[in-house]
């Protein structure tokens, strides 16, 4: 089967086919992975800045330090479960919902 080029592509899954292959493949798994640090630092930083914090009243609140949410709003840390229920909970007073496919 000829691979398409990125003119033939009309949907964001095929796009992601062509640029990292197929569902599972490795590649595709490590932009994934890549892709989801980024969207949770992404909600993470907009979640503080709402609630008028800066990084350092985030971390005091729920007792962790500043550079750590930095490396987190920035994609550079990895963050435990009980974690992340704790800086979005207890710090950010917003729920979080996990779902597993």
């Amino acid at each position: 089967m000829k691979k398409k080029s990125l003119s033939e592509v009309n949907t964001f899954d095929e796009l992601l086919d062509v640029k990292y292959g197929k569902n599972g493949t490795k590649k595709r798994v490590s932009f994934e992975k890549k892709a989801q640090k980024f969207i949770l630092s992404a909600v993470l930083k907009d979640a503080r800045r709402l609630a008028n914090m800066t990084q350092e009243q985030l971390a005091d609140k729920v007792g962790t330090k500043k550079s750590y949410i930095s490396r987190l709003e920035n994609g550079n840390a990895d963050i435990q479960l009980s974690t992340l229920y704790r800086i979005f909970e207890k710090g950010l007073g917003r729920s979080v919902q996990l779902e597993i496919k």
